[in-house]
């Protein structure tokens, strides 16, 4: 797994990480390219000795993620090596959202407008770092599509191989992107978790021999990516936390990396120190955090996923428990909604601040709506939602299209009512 290289490389290639550390025993190892701890089997993730990172240094920085490198595991070069460089994505106050549903204040951070077109490619460019650090040739992910898409364009930028895997009757928009950048695109017969497995399998085998594994033996790095979410919400909002925030829930990286983002910018004295509540996300369909948190449970229990959310549908999430646990700390919870109600979330959001999501922007916003319906969001409080990805990807989910075909004269425009 091209671990040996590590050792070569310079202490700041992972600039202010210093180790990777056990989430749930402490256990504390090198900086290499290894995912779990051979203690107890906890995931691993990064430490650090953050010194320096200022508020100026940080908007004096590029219009992307790396305006945040003081407080990433990237080499202090980092803005001049070939990487897709996403982020700064808007965040955009939704006055006509919050006026319908009936909240004071709430923003949509739109991370549409990344390269690929989704949040994804804020955790890839973590890991095309460590997997350039660490010497590997070939990039490779399981992927519910976004991260595939992701991959694919990363790996041609910056002279990587690639080859990812989904799961079979992906939806086709998904399938193109991923792709169109030449690299090998293998669908399993299965779902994601069956392509995850097999993933975990492919890396102790020599035929995964040099190959990276973004979110499987690179995961420690590449995950430090959602943190940048939390950053840039953060300085969007004058240096200042929200106090409410929903994310969609898929393996629960996400959210919980944000989590982490919110306490290191309280840690390094950036921003207040004041309360926040994280509201997590699922479609009914693919919901087991959120049937574990109705239920009173702290274990996950898997799913079979049935929903058209397929890139949140991960039937057994990784970091599920985690979710949990910063549900509750934070006074938060975890909400599910169904089909219907994501579509409408899509429409929702779509008709009053012109955003078109994908079905996980619909999970997000139908969740709002509940949220609020049902009392358990303050409509007074400073709210921000997250929309990961560009609805173009999943057309099928929504139903839209002409309105009417008519003869080109105004007489028929008129008749057909549309005048």
């Amino acid at each position: 797994m091209a671990i040996a290289a590590a050792e070569k490389t310079s202490a700041r290639a992972f600039g202010p990480g210093t180790a990777l550390s056990c989430r749930e025993c402490g256990e504390r190892y090198d900086l290499t390219p290894r995912f779990a701890c051979e203690f107890c089997f906890g995931p691993l993730e990064i430490a650090y000795d953050f010194t320096g990172a200022t508020r100026a240094d940080i908007e004096s920085g590029p219009n992307n993620i790396w305006r945040y490198r003081s407080l990433l595991p990237v080499p202090d070069n980092v803005a001049e090596l070939p990487n897709m460089n996403p982020g700064l994505t808007p965040l955009v106050r939704a006055d006509r959202l919050g006026a319908e549903l009936g909240l004071r204040s709430v923003h949509v951070k739109d991370d549409s407008g990344n390269p690929t077109h989704s949040f994804k490619d804020r955790v890839v460019a973590m890991a095309v770092e460590a997997a350039r650090t660490f010497g590997f040739t070939t990039l490779s992910c399981s992927s519910t599509g976004n991260l595939a898409g992701a991959v694919g364009a990363a790996a041609s930028r910056a002279g990587f191989e690639s080859c990812v895997f989904v799961p079979a009757g992906l939806e086709e928009a998904k399938i193109v992107m991923a792709a169109v950048y030449g690299g090998k695109v293998v669908a399993i017969d299965g779902n994601y978790d069956d392509v995850n497995r097999f993933c975990s399998e492919l890396i102790g085998d020599p035929a995964g021999e040099g190959w990276g594994f973004v979110n499987v033996n690179l995961r420690p790095y590449y995950a430090e990516g959602s943190k940048t979410l939390a950053y840039e919400i953060a300085e969007q909002l004058g240096w200042r936390l929200p106090e409410q925030i929903v994310i969609p829930i898929a393996s629960g990286s996400q959210l919980t990396k944000i989590d982490k983002g919110f306490k290191e910018l309280i840690e390094v004295g950036l921003v207040e120190d004041r309360p926040y509540k994280i509201f997590g996300a699922q479609a009914t369909g693919c919901s087991p955090v959120a049937q574990a948190w109705e239920a009173g449970h702290d274990v996950i229990q898997p799913v079979k996923p049935d929903t058209i959310a397929k890139s949140l549908a991960i039937g057994n999430p990784a970091d599920g428990p985690y979710v949990l646990d910063v549900a509750e700390r934070t006074g938060g919870s975890v909400e599910h909604v169904d089909d219907d109600a994501v579509r409408a979330g899509i429409n929702l959001l779509a008709r009053t601040e012109g955003i078109f999501a994908e079905t996980a922007g619909g999970v997000t916003t139908g969740v709002l709506a509940k949220l609020v319906k049902e009392g358990r969001l303050d409509p007074d409080a400073e709210t921000v939602v997250l929309n990961t990805g560009d609805g173009l990807k999943t057309l099928n989910a929504v139903d839209a299209g002409v309105t009417a075909t008519v003869k080109p004269s105004v007489e028929a425009f008129t008749a057909a009512g549309l005048a």
